[in-house]
């Protein structure tokens, strides 16, 4: 853990506020705990208490002296006893014998604790993270409890005492099941009364060599499917094993050399006769078309075609206000290229589409004619910054991502629970606390480290977007007509806002401003409700009956308004969230006075809350956006005309009538199903696969590209339900005519994506796949009939079509997975699918060409190009086409 932040003193020739760092006092009249955890925060804004702050330090100072020695040494010990403590975390089984009374499901697992020989004797307590609710432990050292959320901590019993040399087990049931090694949160703290907290090293994650992923080296390996693969009875989900995945990549076939390689695919696209075009002496730009607005995707042609300036061929592009907004018409002939497009959207992505068809072909283009279109105006892409912070640069990386492959909105989810990430003007608390997680627990200073939070304030998962910063992301999206949906949710998952703005309360009142202090408070001390949200927060809803909760939502929403202005961006949509919001405010005086007065009961005081802020977005000219379920609870009457929902039940829970409901309603529907659009649920069914899986056990490419927007009952055919059971869908509400679905986003949610890195190993090739759906109606889509209901394998969507689709998709994905390599884009690389017959290894890839490689024993890794005789067990793994990166190492045996 870094070194607690100093303590500050204002200085009284630089005014009110100011500060004097790096100053660090000894503990003095608080507790060792506090001064520890860097708790006290000073601030003297007058010349007699800049004076009385000396005299202070001196009696600190003079009582310190006898104390320094002992807190010194046990700080020392407690820092080797966190660098040497062995920590292990096994997943037992996912069906126990039994589980606790009234609970359905749960696991099994063991954390072992190993003492060294020489470790000190100290009274240490664990904090750790674990996102299943801890229903019990067996062990005969330590007892278990919950503190907030996910935190959990392990404390000695009475009388007990670390042993050294000596192993414990602690044996853990949990709610639910645990299917993957990386659902184990890393980071586990070891602290003792008056001392820093510091990491358990062992606990810390690590970094594959080979494929650049972050690592887990303390929890097991999971290799026992019979007793992990399944946390129910009925559910028939299996492990992606290699033979397996040597099956499914097998039964998808062999990817069809493309003519076209433009991702996604293009409405239309025929290659005329005639001589090539030599692009290699470099374009000059003529038309009626902004160059400005152009500028990142003329950018993105290839280098080898020489600069856009004063070169041979003319690039022609002129606007046509009769083609279809983003659309293009897209000509490449011996005489140069010429672009028609009713909007610079739609010039710019003919410029993408250009681009990587010369990726595929080189300088020299055979003649070409592309007419294209969008089937649907909204194609986003959300990223969680709140959970776990994501850098600008990344931000900005992904945003050309979204621009090279059509995606046209950026909805930036900024505060949650676990963080807020937007600098605000005027409330520094937000960024200055909500921003960072440590190991303070009374959070003065930061929030609690929930999800395994590394607690040093440098870490990367703390951290937030200065308002230059958003001004930078809204600029940069802009050039590529690239809209940003700002996102905090509220009431509920408002945790960090709600203790920042505590922070800034208690500050204010030791001025003795009550009247600053309450401005923007959104707690009331009096409210004695007592409820756990859905990640088991019992503090993390914001009080719908206070002034000062729209006082403060107001702010928010007026400054994020001016950074828009200020980027030359206005802000058209702001999203509230609005879901999951747990059953607070029964006990609140304020919300009784309110119900007293409006006749609102309870469970109504949510959509009061969702009705009210949408006005005051109406009023100021902005849309409203939110999730489905808490949208759902609203009077549509009380909301205004333009509202965006979030469409994110699953296919076989109620998606289908909820997305069709309310798109009947006029509301601007967008889908976020889990089951195609959660992109922080693993690629597939195994343990050593990242992400959660509430929602699916398993989104691959293959099922996002198969999916069908225009037909939802349709995709039982498809898509079995989240036990692996084909199960029919029917279409219970209806879509109204002239009613329609408005677009598809994908979702990344951060709990478990902790590194840069991680965010485009999980969205990426996977968001290729949703981009094509986006854009393009598939071939094996029924056509709607209202009230239709669709079984398993149902004959009317056609598989043949949808294996001719993949396979085309496949072939045009060798181009894209070379431009993602150039772009430094760290995709994931499925693991080969592999099987040994007769002495033969036969291997195969998700994406047919993609290199593959294999070993025996100790040898050298070998290239894979046919079947080969083996010899006992071989590993396994692919390569990415420049041969930079290795996917994980799957093992086949005889």
């Amino acid at each position: 853990m870094a070194a607690s932040p100093p303590h500050e003193l204002a200085r009284p020739d630089t005014g009110p506020g100011a500060v004097v760092k790096r100053w660090e006092p000894s503990c003095g009249p608080f507790t060792a705990e506090d001064c520890a955890h860097g708790l006290i925060m000073v601030q003297y804004n007058t010349r007699k208490a800049w004076r009385n702050g000396f005299e202070m330090m001196a009696l600190w100072a003079s009582t310190a002296i006898l104390a320094a020695a002992p807190l010194a040494q046990g700080q020392a010990d407690l820092d080797r006893l966190a660098a040497s403590l062995g920590y292990r975390y096994t997943i037992l089984t996912n069906r126990p014998a039994a589980c606790p009374a009234g609970i359905p499901r749960c696991f099994e697992a063991d954390i072992a604790i190993r003492v060294p020989d020489d470790a000190p004797a100290l009274p240490v307590e664990i904090r750790y993270s674990l996102v299943n609710p801890v229903l019990r432990i067996d062990s005969d050292q330590f007892d278990n409890r919950t503190i907030n959320g996910d935190l959990n901590v392990l404390t000695l019993k009475p009388g007990r005492t670390l042993r050294p040399g000596q192993v414990y087990h602690v044996k853990l049931t949990g709610l639910g099941a645990f299917f993957s090694r990386n659902h184990m949160m890393p980071n586990a703290l070891l602290v003792a009364p008056g001392l820093a907290p510091r990491v358990i090293g062992a606990t810390r994650t690590g970094t594959d060599a080979a494929t650049g992923l972050e690592t887990l080296p303390f929890v097991a390996p999971m290799t026992d499917e019979a007793a992990l693969a399944r946390g129910a009875p009925d559910d028939r989900t299996l492990w992606r094993t290699p033979e397996r995945a040597f099956d499914l990549y097998a039964a998808r076939g062999t990817a069809t050399p493309v003519d076209v390689a433009i991702l996604p695919r293009p409405a239309r696209a025929t290659r005329p006769g005639g001589a090539a075009l030599d692009l290699s002496g470099g374009w000059r730009l003529v038309g009626d078309m902004p160059r400005a607005a152009l500028v990142p995707a003329l950018a993105a042609l290839p280098v080898g075609a020489g600069p856009v300036g004063k070169g041979r061929v003319a690039l022609t592009v002129r606007r046509d206000a009769t083609l279809r907004p983003e659309g293009y018409r897209l000509a490449v002939d011996a005489t140069g290229v010429s672009v028609t497009a009713a909007d610079a959207a739609g010039a710019s992505y003919a410029l993408r589409s250009l681009a990587q068809q010369m990726a595929a072909e080189g300088p020299r283009l055979r003649p070409l004619i592309v007419e294209d279109a969008p089937r649907y105006g909204f194609r986003g892409l959300h990223i969680d910054l709140a959970r776990n912070f994501h850098s600008k640069a990344e931000i900005l990386k992904l945003i050309e991502q979204m621009a090279a492959y059509k995606l046209n909105t950026l909805h930036l989810h900024l505060g949650d629970d676990e963080g807020w990430r937007l600098q605000i003007a005027g409330l520094s608390e937000l960024t200055g606390v909500g921003a960072y997680r440590c190991a303070d627990l009374s959070e003065r200073t930061c929030l609690s480290p929930q999800l395994g939070a590394d607690p040093a304030r440098e870490a990367a998962t703390n951290g937030y977007l200065t308002a230059a910063d958003y001004r930078d992301i809204l600029r940069a999206a802009a050039a590529r007509q690239i809209a940003v949906i700002p996102s905090f949710d509220m009431p509920g998952h408002s945790r960090a806002a709600i203790r920042a703005m505590e922070v800034r309360y208690q500050r204010l009142m030791a001025r003795g401003d009550r009247t600053g202090a309450e401005r923007y408070r959104l707690v009331e001390p009096a409210d004695t409700t007592r409820y756990s949200s859905v990640q088991h927060y019992d503090d993390n809803t914001l009080n719908v009956c206070l002034d000062s909760t729209y006082r403060f939502i107001d702010t928010v929403i007026d400054s994020i308004a001016a950074l828009h202005k200020a980027a030359g961006v206005p802000l058209t949509t702001y999203h509230i969230g609005a879901d999951e919001t747990a059953g607070a405010w029964r006990e609140s005086p304020a919300c009784k006075v309110m119900m007293a007065r409006t006749g609102l009961q309870p469970g109504q005081l949510g959509a009061y809350f969702i009705e009210r802020i949408a006005a005051d977005l109406a009023r100021r000219g902005i849309a409203v956006a939110g999730w489905s379920d808490g949208l759902g609870h609203t009077d549509p009457a009380r909301m205004p005309p333009r509202v965006q929902t979030n469409i994110w039940s699953n296919l076989h829970a109620g998606g289908v009538a909820e997305a069709h409901g309310q798109a009947n309603l006029g509301w601007k529907t967008v889908l976020s199903i889990p089951d195609l659009g959660y992109f922080d649920m693993p690629y597939a069914a195994d343990p050593d696969e990242t992400g959660y899986d509430w929602a699916s056990r398993g989104v691959d490419s293959f099922q996002v590209f198969g999916f069908m927007p225009g037909n939802l009952a349709a995709n039982a055919a498809l898509i079995p339900n989240i036990l692996a059971q084909p199960k029919a869908i029917a279409d219970t509400v209806p879509l109204q005519p002239g009613r329609a679905i408005a677009g598809i986003q994908a979702q990344l949610w951060s709990e478990t994506v902790r590194r840069d890195s991680q965010v485009v190993y999980m969205l990426f090739p996977r968001l290729l796949a949703l981009a094509e759906r986006a854009w393009s109606k598939p071939d094996w889509e029924p056509t709607y009939v209202a009230g239709a209901s669709y079984d398993p394998g149902d004959p009317r969507v056609d598989r043949a079509r949808l294996l001719t689709g993949w396979r085309d998709f496949a072939g045009r994905m060798g181009v894209q997975m070379r431009l993602l390599d150039r772009a430094g884009v760290t995709y994931r690389l499925a693991p080969p699918g592999a099987r040994i017959t007769g002495g033969r290894l036969e291997a195969n890839a998700e994406f047919p060409g993609t290199p593959i490689e294999y070993r025996t024993g100790t040898t050298s890794w070998r290239r894979y190009d046919e079947p080969v005789a083996v010899s006992g067990a071989v590993d396994l793994r692919t390569r990415t086409p420049d041969g930079r990166r290795a996917s994980r190492t799957v093992t086949v045996s005889p």
